[in-house]
């Protein structure tokens, strides 16, 4: 996916300037030229920031479009868009409902993907289900190593991280509401 086009994109639709989405979300007006020359690749973190000076949200990001879909119940699975990278894709379920109130994802882990130094912190509350490989959670300072079948909820204001500290990809379904993707 072009970020920097997706930007530029609904940057325009919301009829905002480079300067003034910048001044929003509290970064330089060259920040928001770079992405959307595709220059720079920005982290989930810095798109976030970024976005919040629309506000808007990671899902609602990728699932802008310029024409409305009406929602549909079913999807296949190439129709999930990865809201992640590479190393951590993060598929999206329900990309039609322009207001959603939950967030589903299929999470994909490759062996060694962190969600970074920095924890994450968020309003909400979070759960999920390992499905296969494993992965380390980290949640207010306390970490597991969870396997196939075990799960997780918490508050996702407490500061965490997930990381792959295997050789094997590690799938997970998640839930977060209100959704923060």
């Amino acid at each position: 996916m072009d970020i920097g086009a997706r930007l530029r994109m609904v940057r325009e639709r919301l009829k905002l300037s480079q300067r003034e989405l910048a001044k929003r979300a509290g970064v330089t007006n060259g920040t928001i030229s770079l992405i959307e020359q595709n220059r720079v690749s920005p982290s989930i973190s810095s798109l976030k920031k970024v976005l919040e000076g629309m506000p808007m949200t990671l899902a609602d990001f990728f699932t802008f479009d310029a024409e409305p879909k009406a929602p549909t119940v079913f999807y296949q699975a190439d129709e999930l868009p990865n809201l992640g990278n590479d190393a951590i894709k993060l598929l999206l379920v329900g990309t039609a409902y322009e207001k959603r109130d939950l967030a589903i994802l299929r999470e994909c882990y490759q062996a060694g993907a962190d969600t970074g130094p920095d924890m994450l912190e968020h309003e909400g509350q979070e759960g999920g289900v390992i499905v296969s490989g494993r992965i380390e959670l980290t949640v207010n300072g306390e970490s597991r190593e969870l396997g196939p079948g075990d799960a997780y909820y918490f508050d996702s204001r407490l500061p965490h991280r997930f990381r792959n500290l295997t050789g094997e990809q590690c799938e997970i379904v998640s839930a977060n509401s209100p959704p923060t993707f």
